[in-house]
């Protein structure tokens, strides 16, 4: 008898309901027959262990997840065993090579297409019993061909980050907050003094690609490269001139490795970061008071960029139906704010957000990004592209953002044609 175990609204509901199904089976809750057979939805269903490659943060993901997964697969009767990957996308890679991939691992929307169009992902979003929790935007970052793959598992958006005592040290106050452009390259000139400059952030597309967004342009859209676009060399334009007035700075050029380390070391008094800043300042810079907000709005409004990772599954899985219901388990709003909790993540799912940010007020801005967020591009070869945008990218100062942009056009029409 095949049976699934559903996450209820807490956890004491989930205990009871996995207590009921059990008994009423007589073992696991999920095909005893020991032979991998099609199950619902077409999932293969066996008593095989399942296996969860993880690529981890640090100590306080590693240990939450395998928490969550022990906790699973307690109440599942199913056994399961999380691995940290030192290389996540290389062991992944070795593992489909040699037919042995883990059942459920981390996996970035710019590797979705290759796995996909190979046959190595298994589809299963569309039937997961949460699928219409998950924000619209990362349904469509694990979309390939129309079909919803995997689970997103959490996900990030880039803010402003303002740190306090610079900002009133200035003379600056609530109303200065920074909502367009304009304003925000008047206080970034009030702040660049005493040897700060006023916005400081990494270089790379992963930031400055925010810049994009609020501007109206991008990588993709609709199906077509708009890298080289007018919308794009407007927004590269506005941050040059913007170096070249000494109010913005990329981090590594005053001496810091990330946004994050500059903004802390107070070498710049604003940064454009996510929701991780939150665990370095803690740890790294405890005295440093600061204030989140949304990013400035563009010439075409409100923008920013989501990180995030989805739970893929193996199409070799030989238990796909555990998966997907650890998949489940993992993406419930119990464990997604757990996690949280834990090491710093957003929830993946709308209905998370009232109690996230009941419990993270002052990182409500990061939450709120959710709504206009653009994603990494779905093509196989991404990763490639952007690393060969964020070498130009480096040399933006002095740099020809059209030339620069006109290069990046050209890769991704080879990936997206």
């Amino acid at each position: 008898m095949t049976r699934k175990i559903r996450v209820l609204a807490g956890a004491g509901a989930l205990t009871v309901t996995a207590a009921l199904v059990l008994s009423g089976c007589g073992g696991s809750g999920f095909d005893d027959s020991g032979d991998a057979g099609s199950g619902d939805g077409g999932l293969t269903s066996s008593d095989d262990a399942i296996t969860l490659l993880i690529g981890t943060s640090g100590d306080a993901e590693t240990d939450a997840v395998t928490e969550a997964v022990a906790a699973w697969s307690e109440e599942s009767g199913v056994d399961a065993e999380v691995k940290v990957a030192t290389d996540l996308p290389q062991e992944l890679s070795q593992g489909f090579a040699a037919g042995d991939p883990p059942d459920l691992f981390y996996l970035a929307p710019e590797a979705l297409a290759g796995y996909a169009g190979n046959g190595s992902l298994q589809p299963y979003g569309d039937l997961l019993e949460n699928k219409d929790d998950f924000y619209p935007s990362l349904v469509e970052n694990f979309t390939f061909e129309d079909e919803f793959y995997c689970a997103p598992k959490d996900f990030s958006t880039l803010g402003l980050v303002i740190n306090k005592g610079l900002w009133d040290a200035a003379g600056l106050t609530d109303d200065d907050i920074p909502t367009t452009w304009d304003e925000l390259t008047t206080v970034a000139k009030t702040l660049t003094k005493d040897g700060v400059v006023g916005l400081g952030f990494g270089w790379e597309w992963q930031r400055i690609g925010t810049f994009m967004a609020q501007a109206g342009g991008g990588l993709v859209a609709d199906g077509e490269a708009i890298a080289n676009s007018q919308e794009n060399v407007d927004a590269l334009t506005y941050i040059k001139d913007q170096m070249a007035a000494g109010s913005f700075a990329y981090a590594q050029d005053v001496g810091a490795g990330w946004g994050g380390e500059a903004f802390g070391k107070q070498l710049t008094a604003m940064t454009i970061e996510g929701n991780w800043i939150t665990g370095a300042m803690t740890n790294d810079y405890p005295d440093v008071d600061y204030v989140v907000t949304e990013l400035p709005e563009g010439p075409a409004g409100k923008g920013t960029l989501q990180f995030t990772n989805c739970l893929g599954m193996a199409a070799d899985s030989p238990n796909q139906e555990a998966a997907l219901d650890l998949a489940e388990y993992l993406t419930s709003t119990e464990q997604q704010l757990a996690f949280s909790k834990a090491f710093g993540v957003m929830p993946s799912i709308q209905s998370a957000a009232d109690q996230w940010t009941s419990d993270n007020p002052k990182l409500a801005a990061f939450l709120a990004g959710a709504d206009y967020a653009q994603g990494i591009p779905t093509y196989d070869g991404t990763a490639d592209v952007i690393t060969d945008f964020n070498s130009e990218l480096q040399g933006l100062k002095t740099g020809d953002p059209q030339q620069i942009l006109d290069s990046v056009q050209s890769n991704l029409e080879a990936i997206v044609n």
